[in-house]
């Protein structure tokens, strides 16, 4: 027996399909507060998706096959960076601001 597994494009294009499909209702149905911890915690499985597309890259034989791996590594990177500053940005929001604590001890 074979170990080795092969994708036909009808799997591959129904597993992307399903994935899709449960992202979609999962991500819906979380509140608007809880996005920003979410996104947070999926940078993680951005990296993971960084990491297959390099993987779809190095093991691609054609000029076509080399555009859409470097186009899947350009914007997972790119997601995942996003993901990161977005974090960052609402964190800044939940800190307290300088001028608001050194204004209050001006007036005591």
């Amino acid at each position: 027996m074979d170990l080795a597994t092969t994708l036909t494009g009808f799997v591959a294009l129904y597993i992307f399909m399903l994935a899709a499909f449960t992202g979609y209702e999962i991500i819906g149905r979380v509140p608007a507060i809880l996005h920003t911890p979410l996104m947070s915690g999926s940078n993680f499985v951005h990296g993971i998706v960084v990491v297959g597309a390099m993987y779809a890259l190095l093991n691609a034989t054609s000029l076509v096959e080399q555009l859409i791996g470097f186009a899947g590594v350009l914007l997972g990177a790119g997601n995942a960076a996003g993901g990161y500053v977005v974090t960052e940005r609402m964190l800044e929001m939940f800190k307290p601001s300088d001028k608001k604590a050194s204004g209050e001890q001006k007036k005591a």
